[in-house]
């Protein structure tokens, strides 16, 4: 009983101040930025990743095992991953805006856990024998791992691919107005001095738009920067986790590889990031961050479906009580 009420409050605590520091990071976003409020926003993501840590601790310690037996605990372990990932984004550059992205992610996931799931769900599981084996650490935490980081960073691409367009349909009408403003009569005085007027509050917004492209610019080198980053260390997570997963299969079912829904999605995810880093890398091709964006916001879709949808389903080896147990 003692473990359930800790278990209780660590987890309010936690989603608590995340929902916290999601409001200082409107607060700093759209009224005023204060220093004081960013560095209580840091010091509040790093109080969540304590409160979920000892979750987990208490909850492996009051099951007997490690707290991945079904959906509720592989939930809570992948919003405790997004913190993870938010603390290497400030660790790289405290001055940044990318933990937008991750502490929204931590507490829908926490959120939906939480509350989106039955209080029976919330119960730790008895593992089935195909799951009593030490590589459920091994493989279940690299994927999830895995899953935290390449959401994140396909997030980071989807927002890249929003800020590029935008920039390219801005100075798409700069121009156009540009250009509209050339094909006036000027044939009278009057209509010259309208003219240059005019052209002279072109210019002067053209200066405007330059000097907020810049930081645009900026932003998105930025975004590209972060978002490969944190996608080559997601898709190292999930070469190590697929491993991992085949060694076990051979131990659990005698074949490495069986074809499962949840592994074959896993290799089809594993393929698009591939084709990502390739093209991210590549230094041939013409625009390969918005191309490399395109692919890993492909991958953003089939990260949930490999997650979520095959235990929606219920179907093959990994199907272990579909929305009650989950393999990885």
């Amino acid at each position: 009983m003692t473990f359930v009420t800790l278990e209780h409050i660590l987890t309010h605590i936690s989603f608590s101040i995340i929902l916290i520091v999601i409001m200082i990071y409107l607060m700093n976003f759209l009224v005023y930025e204060i220093e004081g409020l960013r560095n209580s926003s840091e010091k509040g993501m790093i109080a969540t990743f304590l409160s979920i840590t000892g979750f987990l601790v208490i909850r492996w310690i009051s099951s007997g095992h490690f707290p991945l037996s079904n959906l509720y605990e592989s939930l809570i372990f992948l919003s405790w991953s997004f913190s993870i990932i938010h603390m290497i984004l400030y660790l790289g550059n405290p001055k940044n805006y990318l933990s937008a992205i991750t502490a929204p992610s931590a507490i829908f996931t926490q959120g939906f856990a939480t509350s989106g799931l039955s209080t029976e769900m919330h119960q730790p599981a008895i593992l089935v024998p195909a799951l009593q084996s030490q590589w459920l650490m091994m493989h279940v935490s690299m994927m999830l791992l895995s899953y935290a980081a390449l959401l994140c960073g396909s997030l980071l691409s989807v927002a890249f691919i929003v800020i590029t367009f935008q920039k390219q349909i801005d100075f798409f009408l700069k121009n156009k107005k540009f250009l509209s403003l050339k094909k006036k009569n000027k044939s009278f005085f009057f209509g010259e001095m309208e003219y240059l007027s005019e052209k002279g509050s072109v210019f002067q917004n053209t200066y405007s738009l330059s000097f907020k492209n810049f930081y645009k610019y900026q932003l998105i080198q930025h975004l590209d920067y972060w978002s490969y980053r944190v996608i080559n260390l997601g898709f190292t997570f999930l070469t190590i986790g697929i491993l991992s997963g085949a060694v076990w299969a051979n131990e659990a079912w005698g074949s490495y590889w069986n074809w499962d829904p949840k592994e074959t999605w896993a290799f089809i995810t594993w393929t698009i990031f591939a084709i990502y880093l390739h093209t991210r890398t590549n230094t041939k091709l013409k625009d390969k961050g918005t191309n490399s964006a395109f692919v890993a916001s492909i991958g953003f879709l089939l990260i949930w479906i490999c997650y979520f949808g095959i235990n929606l389903l219920g179907i093959g080896f990994h199907s272990y009580g579909s929305f009650q147990l989950i393999s990885n």
